[in-house]
């Protein structure tokens, strides 16, 4: 199903009248098709959606550095206006980059953060800045459940238990933790912490919650501070954006409040917890056990984590699913072509 169906637009203004007019007024000047940067590794069925449409500037083809790349897209005779961009830190959009490709008018990223992109940098700019919106939140919800219920009854670590005939050499695997009737603490009751909460409260889980003010709409106890919160709770939800004030929130005084029968489950960005800290954590049996869908310096992971029984990793990968996947190449489509056509982005991040 195309992405307008499932959508409402937005009729909010997103772009400077300069860069309006260059979007909307200019023809393309080779080919009859918008130039088009990518920077973001795609699969085919995708890449034959953006070259039917745009005309495609790979950077992950040219083989080139990233500014020289940028660079000569935007000393060719018909310069990108648009840039679709990978999430998680790859790939910066910072003044550098901007600098390399001045004409650019657009930045559509396909990650529900923005960490990666300077967004003060863009406004100043006049840069429209284009989100994932909500088409990664109900994967992610899943998938932060998933880890939680596979850390508190021990799954992973029970099936490489069983598949090195661990079974009947030595009994039965040690017993795990019921998920139901705990008391879950979230960090970031947005569109992924709320879904999180609701599946969490259809298994009896009592929720409580910590963000920037408290959220009118929900009945969840509410926590101005994260230790509080984690004092609180027999496990913690990492849900919140990355930011100055987030980073590194979850440190080794909340992780010491969490307790030695706490979880830690991190689906947001790996440096809002401390990450040496929560290692030494585990190690020291000062938290029971984590799970870790995203890490400080991705894909690296600390060697400690990886021989860890009482800790589950997934690689970045709580937002990819099928249907998430197709969902999202139209999302990044009807945002560039709302772009180009002058009309109000979905999903805006800049402006809103």
């Amino acid at each position: 199903m195309d992405f307008y169906l499932k959508q409402k637009k937005k009729s909010i203004p997103f772009l400077g009248a300069s860069a309006m007019t260059s979007a909307v007024a200019a023809p393309p000047a080779t080919g009859g098709k918008r130039p088009v940067l990518l920077l973001r590794r795609i699969n085919d069925r995708l890449a034959a959606e953006l070259r039917s449409r745009f005309r495609v500037l790979n950077f992950y083809e040219s083989g080139a550095p990233l500014l020289a790349f940028l660079a000569a897209a935007a000393a060719g005779p018909d310069p990108p206006l648009a840039a679709v961009v990978v999430a998680g830190g790859a790939i910066q959009v910072n003044a550098a980059f901007l600098d390399a490709v001045p004409s650019l008018g657009c930045v559509v990223t396909t990650g529900a953060g923005v960490d990666h992109i300077d967004l003060a940098e863009c406004a100043r700019r006049g840069v429209a800045v284009a989100g994932a919106g909500t088409v990664f939140s109900t994967d992610v919800a899943d998938h932060a459940v998933g880890l939680l219920v596979d850390v508190l009854r021990r799954i992973s670590a029970s099936d490489r238990y069983v598949r090195r005939g661990l079974w009947a050499a030595r009994g039965d695997y040690p017993l795990g933790s019921k998920l139901s009737g705990k008391h879950v603490g979230i960090i970031g009751l947005g569109s992924i912490g709320s879904l999180i909460a609701k599946r969490l409260q259809a298994f009896g889980c009592t929720i409580s919650y910590n963000s920037r003010r408290p959220k009118d709409s929900v009945s969840y106890n509410y926590f101005p501070d994260v230790t509080d919160l984690a004092a609180a709770s027999d496990v913690l939800i990492v849900a919140c954006a990355l930011n100055d004030e987030t980073r590194h929130i979850v440190d080794s005084s909340v992780l010491e409040a969490l307790g030695k029968d706490g979880v830690i489950v991190n689906i947001a960005r790996g440096g809002i917890v401390d990450e040496a800290e929560l290692i030494r954590a585990l190690k020291e049996g000062r938290i029971a056990g984590a799970g870790l869908d995203v890490f400080e310096k991705e894909p690296d992971v600390p060697a400690e984590l990886l021989s860890m029984d009482n800790v589950v990793l997934t690689a970045h990968e709580a937002v990819f699913t099928t249907e998430s996947n197709w969902d999202l190449a139209d999302l990044m489509i009807a945002n560039l072509e709302a772009f180009f056509s002058g009309g109000p982005l979905l999903t805006p991040v800049l402006p809103k």
